[in-house]
């Protein structure tokens, strides 16, 4: 029987970005709609649940397996708008688009996805109109009508 073994963790390559500002996110469609990025959190990766390989045989443990896909996350953003945006939203959500994250060093992540949604915050003297924008991320090219992952590009350096 094999025991699992001892890694040492070593030191990671690459620079940590000191500041999330600035970051902004494109679509293709309209790379001018009339919203300001505020936050932008970048997608995450999900491997999903193992999978429960435990039989009868298991003595002590249950048993698991990871699975072979990987689901990107949604991308959230926090934004103030013009009240026009409510017209661009309506030609942008639920489309399947090119859309690109937009990283504070430069680096790019680019990607098929869909505006999903657009909510706003409750309008209050004193504060700035702003909204909950969340996008899914399809890996879908429409174009193609292929699985296209989203493709990570590297400002050099980093």
């Amino acid at each position: 029987m094999a025991d699992p073994a001892t890694t040492a963790r070593g030191t990671p390559s690459g620079l940590v970005i000191p500041d999330g500002y600035s970051s902004m996110l494109a679509f293709k469609s309209n790379a001018t709609v009339s919203f300001w990025e505020k936050s932008v959190q970048p997608p995450g990766y999900d491997g999903g649940e193992l999978i429960d390989i435990t039989t009868m045989h298991n003595v002590l443990y249950r048993t698991g397996y990871p699975r072979s896909l990987i689901k990107i996350g949604e991308i959230k953003l926090k934004v103030s708008y013009d009240p026009n945006v409510i017209t661009q939203i309506t030609s942008l959500i639920n489309v399947n688009d090119s859309a690109t994250v937009h990283y504070p060093d430069g680096s790019t992540l680019d990607f098929f996805g869909a505006l999903l949604k657009f909510e706003p915050d409750a309008l209050e003297e004193g504060k700035e109109p702003e909204a909950s924008v969340t996008i899914g991320v399809t890996n879908y090219d429409p174009v193609n009508h292929i699985e296209v992952g989203p493709k990570f590009t590297n400002v050099t350096g980093t």
